[in-house]
């Protein structure tokens, strides 16, 4: 059972379509290095883990990867003995992607003529499409423990006997009701040896796709709030019910190859050459992407000394980094501040007239506060009828009864909405409805901490603008399955409007800024702040004024910010044209939200690369061209280091999985990848699956990382740059030992800003350090 419970920990956690959060595909090789991770994944998956040589070739003719990254990237892989000029040679050459060593199913293939994969792969696909369902199914299955309701389902299934695996069905009725004997005596009947079967587990819930990280998700979940679940293991032991009934099928004709392949699992991951020498040419290109960076960061920026009228609070993802730019530019009198998205308050939210619970705010954390959609027109029930008369309509358009005669007699009657929706007539609802309220059983002592702690970690203790806007944001679109994985990871994979209004309203209460001013922060009466939610589809920003305090005196400092945010739309929307397929204009750009035929409404984050956290000061004015992700922190006010473990155990965390998604769907997108949109149909409401069944596909659709000719998301390791004493970044990876394994093992890279605000010191593992200056010698981050 050691076994089995290792191979689902290299399993990554999925999400639901309704809340899509990003997940890093390597983070059950986190404790390992790439190279080691490479021959794991080319071993049990047949993928690569980085790109092909030609990707690093055509950076090195284009200049962009010089012969000092390659130095660099051969000293991060000691173990490879090779030059320079080997790794130059390296990359003409053509490496044959990696094959998997075969499973029963894919042994039984060859001596059956029957695609024994696939159908295994389908029957459980059926089952767990059932079982996983949250909502989509008129009939729901029984909700019961994942192995008893596959078991329950299995022997009643008669397409295995019907197909060739007679007796499959009483088969299953004799296993053990418990997952933990069934599996025990599976792998015993198989002759899986100790050495064999973490492995050889990989690689059959490697094979079970989405729906293995569905139920690593399902424990992820559990375990947050303290509970247990063993999903993954059920679903592997369902996966060997089937791998032990093909062997016992054909054991006089695959019983010897069966033996090679159990042989082979139980060898010690060693990477090869070339996984050695990819993994330097992928260091090679992380060191070209952090010295590009260094230069933007070395550009000479005017300083602007007088105190802003406007403070503009944006998530720190990369889509904002273009917008901040341009509002920036747009108005005199604004600065803009980068802050997770949830802005602080991760809440258990109730939507208005609706009693499901949402979560907004980082997967990583339990919701800390509760709160509601208020009602000010009393309308929360009739809302609530409609919505169910809908519902209604909904059943009984798709049941199985009515729906024929539902298309006959009807039908004709949905030729206006086609109409309208091909013409781009629906728009999409994104960021309406009343404001948001704290629950009441939130104290006013726990109010006035609250609205404390998110000042101080916005590093927002003095010097107040006359308007604070918090903008979260969020993706409007229509006919999107993916539609979440636009929105803000931070809030759940929802938009932020409902984080934003929160804060805004908290900091405008009366009460809490007296308590405030106890706590050594005192908000100038005259400062308002205000919620906002920037569409990332649109860069239109909503700003909800209803939400202001009666009497306000900002209102021309308001007026006039408008204007700015209509011009910094412009600008992004230029900007953003020029890399979007067929958006020749703004209207263009636009139009992308209201086309349900739209397969790339935006880019998300593709092309990310970067992670600051530094004062405002050090990026303004520099385009870093919409791939940083830039958190406000001035570790000067930052007592303790209190914020600055915050950031590297959640802010840097959660960008390392919105990184290593995009690299994933990129170098390895059968494994790691959604597939494509076209083929796509959505099941049980969880996920999509290309074609009419099979395995759920995880990951990024093949269209949010690819225009149809060319790439958009560069495959490349995070680099982290945080401006702060580099003992205190040691010491706090001291104390969290998974955050320091992502840096020891150079799935992200850590980077020390000097007092020039440029990237002074490179952290090169075991809480060691290297100048990149050429003074190892050189001091701290000086204190004032």
């Amino acid at each position: 059972m050691a076994g089995a419970k290792n191979a689902a920990a290299h399993i990554p956690p999925l999400w639901s379509l309704e809340a899509t959060v990003a997940v890093n595909p390597y983070v059950g090789q986190a404790g390992e290095p790439l190279q080691v991770a490479a021959a794991r994944l080319a071993r049990v998956a047949g993928v690569r883990t980085v790109p092909e040589r030609a990707h690093f070739k055509a950076k090195f003719v284009a200049n962009e990867l010089s012969v000092a990254d390659l130095e660099a990237g051969l000293a991060e892989v000691p173990e490879l003995a090779a030059t320079v000029d080997d790794l130059i040679a390296a990359m003409d050459k053509t490496v044959v992607a990696p094959e998997t060593l075969p499973t029963l199913a894919d042994l039984a293939e060859e001596v059956s003529d029957i695609n024994w994969p696939d159908f295994v792969a389908e029957r459980i696909g059926h089952w767990a499409g059932g079982h996983y369902d949250t909502g989509q199914a008129l009939w729901p299955a029984p909700k019961e423990r994942a192995w008893l309701s596959w078991r329950s389902f299995a022997q009643r299934d008669l397409t295995p006997e019907i197909f060739g695996l007679t007796g499959f069905a009483s088969r299953v009725a004799s296993m053990s009701m418990s997952a933990r004997g069934a599996l025990t005596k599976c792998a015993e009947d198989m002759g899986i040896t100790a050495d064999a079967c973490e492995s050889y587990f990989h690689t059959l819930l490697i094979r079970l796709g989405g729906w293995a990280q569905l139920a690593s998700g399902e424990a992820f979940r559990a375990n947050l709030k303290g509970d247990g679940n063993n999903d993954i293991t059920d679903l592997l032991t369902a996966k060997l019910v089937f791998e032990a009934a093909l062997l016992a099928r054909y054991k006089d004709k695959i019983g010897s190859a069966w033996e090679r392949v159990l042989q082979e699992h139980a060898q010690p991951i060693v990477p090869s050459e070339d996984d050695l020498i990819d993994a330097a040419l992928q260091a090679a290109a992380d060191h070209a992407a952090a010295r590009a960076l260094d230069q933007t960061l070395a550009q000479p920026v005017t300083a602007k000394d007088d105190l802003p009228n406007v403070q503009a609070a944006f998530c720190i993802d990369v889509r904002s980094e273009v917008f901040r730019r341009a509002l920036e530019a747009s108005g005199d009198g604004i600065e803009t501040i980068g802050f997770a998205g949830f802005f602080g308050i991760a809440a258990a939210h109730h939507g208005f007239a609706s009693d499901v619970l949402e979560t907004r705010g980082p997967v990583l954390i339990n919701p800390g506060a509760t709160s509601a959609a208020t009602d000010p027109q009393d309308s929360d029930m009739l809302t609530r009828v409609a919505k169910r008369v809908t519902r209604a309509w909904g059943r009984f358009r798709l049941a199985a009864v009515s729906s024929f005669a539902f298309v006959e007699a009807t039908g004709p009657l949905y030729l206006g909405k086609l109409v309208r929706d091909s013409l781009a007539q629906k728009h999409p609802s994104l960021g309406v409805g009343p404001a948001p309220a704290l629950s009441d059983s939130i104290t006013l002592e726990d109010r006035i901490g609250m609205a404390a702690t998110i000042l101080s970690a916005m590093s927002m203790k003095s010097g107040f603008a006359k308007v604070v806007l918090l903008a979260g944001h969020g993706a409007g679109v229509v006919n999107n399955p993916h539609a979440s994985a636009l929105q803000c990871g931070a809030c759940g994979g929802h938009a932020g409007d409902v984080n934003a209004r929160l804060v805004a309203l908290l900091l405008n209460d009366a009460d809490v800024r007296t308590g405030l001013v106890e706590k050594g922060i005192e908000v100038p009466a005259e400062t308002v702040f205000l919620a906002g939610l920037h569409d990332t589809v649109t860069d239109e920003v909503r700003l909800y004024e209803d939400d202001l305090p009666a009497g306000h005196t900002q209102v021309a400092t308001i007026a006039s910010l408008k204007q700015a945010l209509s011009m910094a739309a412009k600008v992004t929307r230029t900007e953003r044209s020029a890399r979007l397929p067929r958006a020749t204009d703004q209207a263009a750009v636009m139009e992308r939200a209201k086309n349900w035929s739209e397969t790339r409404p935006e880019w998300g984050l593709a092309g990310c690369s970067a992670f600051i956290a530094a004062p405002r000061a050090r990026t303004t004015g520099r385009s870093l061209d919409g791939r940083s992700f830039l958190h406000s922190y001035d570790w000067r006010q930052d007592t303790n280091f209190q914020v600055l473990e915050l950031i590297l155990t959640a802010p840097v965390v959660v960008a390392s999985w919105i990184s290593l998604q995009y690299y994933g769907s990129s170098v390895a997108p059968d494994a790691f990848g959604a597939g494509n949109k076209l083929l796509h149909n959505v099941t049980g409401g969880i996920g999509v699956v290309e074609g009419n069944g099979g395995v759920l596909r995880g990951g990024l659709p093949w269209q949010s990382v690819h225009d149809g000719e060319n790439f958009m998301h560069d495959p490349l390791r995070l680099s982290v740059a945080i401006e702060a004493p580099r003992e205190a970044i040691s010491d706090i990876l001291n104390r969290h030992a998974g955050v320091a394994a992502l840096f020891d093992n150079g799935w992200l890279k850590l980077f020390a800003m000097d007092d020039e605000g440029r990237l002074g010191w490179r952290y090169t593992g075991g809480g060691e350090w290297v100048s990149l200056r050429g003074d190892k010698d050189a001091p701290p981050i000086a204190a004032e």
